[in-house]
Protein backbone atom coordinates (compact mmCIF):
# COMPACT_ATOMS: atom_id res chain seq x y z
CA UNK A 1 0.00 0.00 0.00
CA UNK A 2 1.25 3.45 -0.88
CA UNK A 3 1.74 5.99 1.88
CA UNK A 4 0.22 9.46 1.87
CA UNK A 5 2.67 12.20 2.84
CA UNK A 6 1.90 15.89 3.23
CA UNK A 7 4.32 18.72 2.36
CA UNK A 8 3.55 22.29 3.37
CA UNK A 9 5.19 25.48 4.55
CA UNK A 10 3.55 26.78 7.72
CA UNK A 11 4.07 29.85 9.91
CA UNK A 12 4.99 29.59 13.57
CA UNK A 13 1.36 30.30 14.45
CA UNK A 14 0.04 27.47 12.27
CA UNK A 15 -1.06 29.09 9.01
CA UNK A 16 -0.26 27.61 5.61
CA UNK A 17 -1.84 30.56 3.82
CA UNK A 18 -2.42 34.17 4.79
CA UNK A 19 -5.74 35.93 5.22
CA UNK A 20 -6.63 35.72 1.52
CA UNK A 21 -6.36 32.82 -0.94
CA UNK A 22 -2.83 32.32 -2.29
CA UNK A 23 -1.36 34.77 0.23
CA UNK A 24 1.96 32.90 0.42
CA UNK A 25 4.45 35.75 0.74
CA UNK A 26 5.89 34.22 3.91
CA UNK A 27 7.31 31.36 1.78
CA UNK A 28 10.05 33.78 0.73
CA UNK A 29 11.40 33.70 4.29
CA UNK A 30 12.41 30.04 3.91
CA UNK A 31 12.91 29.61 0.16
CA UNK A 32 16.48 29.22 -1.02
CA UNK A 33 18.92 26.69 -2.43
CA UNK A 34 18.45 24.26 0.47
CA UNK A 35 14.66 24.15 0.27
CA UNK A 36 14.73 23.91 -3.51
CA UNK A 37 17.12 20.93 -3.25
CA UNK A 38 14.85 19.36 -0.62
CA UNK A 39 11.83 19.85 -2.90
CA UNK A 40 13.60 18.12 -5.77
CA UNK A 41 14.69 15.27 -3.44
CA UNK A 42 11.06 14.78 -2.44
CA UNK A 43 10.10 14.73 -6.11
CA UNK A 44 12.01 11.47 -6.47
CA UNK A 45 9.69 9.87 -3.88
CA UNK A 46 6.43 11.02 -5.44
CA UNK A 47 4.31 8.58 -7.42
CA UNK A 48 1.23 10.80 -7.45
CA UNK A 49 0.83 14.41 -6.39
CA UNK A 50 -2.66 14.93 -4.94
CA UNK A 51 -4.55 18.22 -4.76
CA UNK A 52 -7.94 19.58 -3.82
CA UNK A 53 -9.64 21.66 -6.52
CA UNK A 54 -8.54 25.14 -5.39
CA UNK A 55 -4.91 24.15 -4.93
CA UNK A 56 -4.94 22.25 -8.22
CA UNK A 57 -6.21 25.30 -10.11
CA UNK A 58 -3.62 27.58 -8.51
CA UNK A 59 -0.73 25.15 -8.99
CA UNK A 60 -1.69 24.40 -12.59
CA UNK A 61 -1.94 28.10 -13.39
CA UNK A 62 1.46 28.84 -11.81
CA UNK A 63 3.62 25.84 -12.77
CA UNK A 64 2.42 25.45 -16.35
CA UNK A 65 4.02 28.86 -17.09
CA UNK A 66 7.29 28.31 -15.16
CA UNK A 67 10.62 26.85 -16.25
CA UNK A 68 13.49 25.22 -14.39
CA UNK A 69 14.05 22.01 -12.43
CA UNK A 70 11.17 22.46 -9.98
CA UNK A 71 8.75 23.41 -12.78
CA UNK A 72 9.88 20.42 -14.82
CA UNK A 73 9.16 18.14 -11.86
CA UNK A 74 5.75 19.70 -11.17
CA UNK A 75 4.68 19.60 -14.81
CA UNK A 76 5.84 16.05 -15.55
CA UNK A 77 4.87 14.16 -12.38
CA UNK A 78 1.60 12.22 -12.19
CA UNK A 79 -1.09 14.31 -10.51
CA UNK A 80 -4.61 13.71 -9.23
CA UNK A 81 -7.25 16.23 -8.19
CA UNK A 82 -10.10 15.32 -5.84
CA UNK A 83 -13.12 17.40 -6.79
CA UNK A 84 -16.88 17.26 -6.83
CA UNK A 85 -17.13 20.30 -9.10
CA UNK A 86 -14.50 19.96 -11.84
CA UNK A 87 -15.54 18.33 -15.11
CA UNK A 88 -12.01 17.86 -16.41
CA UNK A 89 -8.39 18.17 -15.33
CA UNK A 90 -6.24 19.59 -18.10
CA UNK A 91 -2.83 20.10 -16.45
CA UNK A 92 -0.28 17.66 -17.87
CA UNK A 93 -0.49 14.11 -16.40
CA UNK A 94 -3.51 14.84 -14.18
CA UNK A 95 -6.46 12.59 -13.50
CA UNK A 96 -9.72 13.64 -11.93
CA UNK A 97 -10.96 11.80 -8.83
CA UNK A 98 -14.73 12.21 -8.54
CA UNK A 99 -17.01 11.28 -5.68
CA UNK A 100 -16.23 11.02 -1.99
CA UNK A 101 -12.59 12.07 -1.45
CA UNK A 102 -11.77 9.56 1.31
CA UNK A 103 -13.00 6.62 -0.81
CA UNK A 104 -11.11 7.83 -3.88
CA UNK A 105 -7.90 8.28 -1.87
CA UNK A 106 -8.22 4.81 -0.27
CA UNK A 107 -8.36 3.38 -3.79
CA UNK A 108 -5.41 5.54 -4.86
CA UNK A 109 -3.36 4.33 -1.88
CA UNK A 110 -4.13 0.71 -2.83
CA UNK A 111 -2.57 1.14 -6.29
CA UNK A 112 0.99 0.02 -7.02
CA UNK A 113 3.66 2.68 -7.15
CA UNK A 114 5.56 5.29 -5.23
CA UNK A 115 3.98 7.31 -2.42
CA UNK A 116 1.25 9.92 -2.75
CA UNK A 117 2.11 13.48 -1.71
CA UNK A 118 -0.25 16.34 -0.97
CA UNK A 119 0.92 19.95 -1.35
CA UNK A 120 -1.30 22.69 0.06
CA UNK A 121 -4.93 21.52 -0.01
CA UNK A 122 -5.69 22.09 3.68
CA UNK A 123 -9.44 21.55 3.26
CA UNK A 124 -8.91 18.21 1.52
CA UNK A 125 -6.32 17.29 4.14
CA UNK A 126 -8.78 17.99 6.92
CA UNK A 127 -11.09 15.26 5.63
CA UNK A 128 -8.24 12.85 4.83
CA UNK A 129 -6.66 13.40 8.26
CA UNK A 130 -10.01 12.77 9.95
CA UNK A 131 -10.43 9.55 7.90
CA UNK A 132 -7.00 8.30 9.05
CA UNK A 133 -5.48 8.39 5.55
CA UNK A 134 -2.48 10.65 6.23
CA UNK A 135 0.70 8.74 7.11
CA UNK A 136 3.27 11.53 7.34
CA UNK A 137 3.56 15.30 7.63
CA UNK A 138 6.58 17.20 6.33
CA UNK A 139 6.29 20.79 7.41
CA UNK A 140 8.71 23.62 6.87
CA UNK A 141 8.21 26.09 9.70
CA UNK A 142 8.66 29.65 8.45
CA UNK A 143 10.00 32.01 11.13
CA UNK A 144 6.95 34.27 10.83
CA UNK A 145 3.87 34.97 12.95
CA UNK A 146 1.01 36.06 10.66
CA UNK A 147 -1.62 36.60 13.33
CA UNK A 148 -4.33 35.16 11.09
CA UNK A 149 -4.96 33.20 7.95
CA UNK A 150 -5.90 29.70 6.85
CA UNK A 151 -4.67 27.10 9.35
CA UNK A 152 -3.00 23.94 8.09
CA UNK A 153 -4.65 21.78 10.74
CA UNK A 154 -8.42 22.09 10.83
CA UNK A 155 -10.39 21.49 14.05
CA UNK A 156 -10.61 17.80 14.95
CA UNK A 157 -12.89 15.82 17.24
CA UNK A 158 -9.96 13.96 18.73
CA UNK A 159 -6.30 14.31 19.50
CA UNK A 160 -3.91 12.71 17.00
CA UNK A 161 -0.42 11.91 18.18
CA UNK A 162 2.59 12.11 15.92
CA UNK A 163 6.17 10.91 16.20
CA UNK A 164 9.08 13.10 15.11
CA UNK A 165 11.09 11.29 12.43
CA UNK A 166 13.58 13.98 11.42
CA UNK A 167 14.50 17.65 11.51
CA UNK A 168 16.45 19.76 9.08
CA UNK A 169 17.51 23.30 9.93
CA UNK A 170 17.81 25.70 6.99
CA UNK A 171 20.17 28.65 6.63
CA UNK A 172 17.06 30.81 6.15
CA UNK A 173 16.02 30.07 9.80
CA UNK A 174 13.30 27.71 8.62
CA UNK A 175 13.09 24.16 9.97
CA UNK A 176 11.78 21.12 8.11
CA UNK A 177 10.04 18.72 10.51
CA UNK A 178 8.94 15.22 9.47
CA UNK A 179 6.31 13.50 11.61
CA UNK A 180 4.80 10.02 11.34
CA UNK A 181 1.08 10.16 12.12
CA UNK A 182 -0.02 7.93 15.00
CA UNK A 183 3.23 8.01 16.94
Amino acid sequence: MRRLAVWNVMTLDGYFEGRSPWDLGFHETVWGDELEAFSLEQGEEIGTLLFGRRTYEGMASHWSKETGATADMMNSIEKAVASRTLDEATWNNTRLLKGEAAEAIRALKAEEGKDIFVFGSADLLGSLFKAGLVDEYRICIAPVVLGGGNPLFKPQDQQVKMRLESTRQLKTSGVVLTYAVGG
